[in-house]
C-alpha cells in the first residue's frame, strides 16, 4: 500500500511533489507582484494619467508581455489546482496546513490559507473582468485605461469597489505572510541562521506589497472627496 503517496512513480502526484510544485508556483507568482505594483504606482503621477496609459499600452501590445501573461495564467492554474488537491488530501489525512508549519502564529495563518486563497481568486476574477477584459474585449478603445481605473476607484459599484479592493489586499497580505515562509520550508531550505531572516523578509513583503496596492484606491478616494 502506498502511504502519503510518497512511493508513487510520478513525483508530482505525491504529497512531497505537490508541496514542491505549490512552493515553486507560489514563488513565481510572488515575483510578479512587485513588477505589477511598480507599474500601478504610476497612477500617483500628477500627469493626468499619461505615464500610466503609456505603460498600459505597452503591456497590452508587447509580444513578450503576452508570453509572460500566458506563463502567469499557467502559474495561477497550477497554484490553484495544486492547492485544492493538497487541501483535500490534508483534510482527509489530518487537520493541518499543506506546509505542516509549526508555531501558534504560523498555524493560525496556515489554517486559513485555503479560505484566503479562494477569496483572492474571487478578487482576481473581478479584477481581470473589470480591467483587462473590459479594455481588450468588452470595450476596446472606449476609455483610456487611466480613466477606467479612476472611475472604478472613485465611484465603482457606487463607492464600494475601492474598499473591496482594499479588503482583497488585506487578504493577500494574510495569504503572503504564510505562503512566503512555507514556500522555502517546503523546498527544504531550512537553516537555523537563515530561516529567521526569511521569516522577517516574508513579513515585510506581506505588509509592504499589499499596502502599496491598497494605497492606490485610498489615494483616489481622498482626492475624489477633496480631502487633499
Amino acid at each position: 500500500m502506498v502511504q502519503n503517496g510518497s512511493s508513487h512513480p510520478f513525483i508530482l502526484a505525491t504529497s512531497i511533489g505537490r508541496k514542491f510544485l505549490m512552493s515553486l508556483s507560489g514563488l513565481f507568482l510572488i515575483s510578479f507582484l512587485p513588477v505589477h505594483l511598480a507599474g500601478n504606482l504610476l497612477l500617483f503621477k500628477d500627469d493626468g494619467g499619461a505615464a500610466f496609459d503609456a505603460y498600459s499600452h505597452f503591456m497590452s501590445t508587447s509580444v513578450i508581455i503576452r508570453v509572460l501573461e500566458i506563463a502567469l495564467v499557467v502559474g495561477f492554474l497550477v497554484h490553484i489546482i495544486d492547492g485544492i488537491l493538497l487541501t483535500r488530501r490534508n483534510k482527509a489525512a489530518r487537520p493541518i496546513s499543506y506546509s505542516g508549519g509549526s508555531g501558534r502564529v504560523l498555524s493560525f495563518f496556515s489554517k486559513y490559507m485555503a479560505l484566503t486563497g479562494i477569496l483572492i481568486l474571487v478578487y482576481l476574477v473581478v479584477h481581470i473582468n473589470s480591467y483587462t477584459l473590459k479594455h481588450r474585449i468588452y470595450e476596446p478603445g472606449n476609455l483610456a485605461f487611466y480613466e477606467t481605473v479612476k472611475v472604478s476607484f472613485e465611484t465603482g459599484w457606487s463607492g464600494f469597489y475601492p474598499w473591496f479592493y482594499v479588503i482583497a489586499m488585506l487578504l493577500l497580505g494574510f495569504h503572503l505572510n504564510h505562503g512566503f515562509q512555507s514556500a522555502f520550508q517546503s523546498l527544504g531550505l531550512n537553516h537555523k541562521k537563515y530561516t529567521p531572516l526569511i521569516k522577517k523578509l516574508g513579513l515585510a513583503y506581506s505588509v509592504l506589497i499589499p499596502l502599496g496596492f491598497a494605497a492606490i484606491p485610498i489615494f483616489f478616494q481622498l482626492r475624489y472627496h477633496n480631502i487633499f
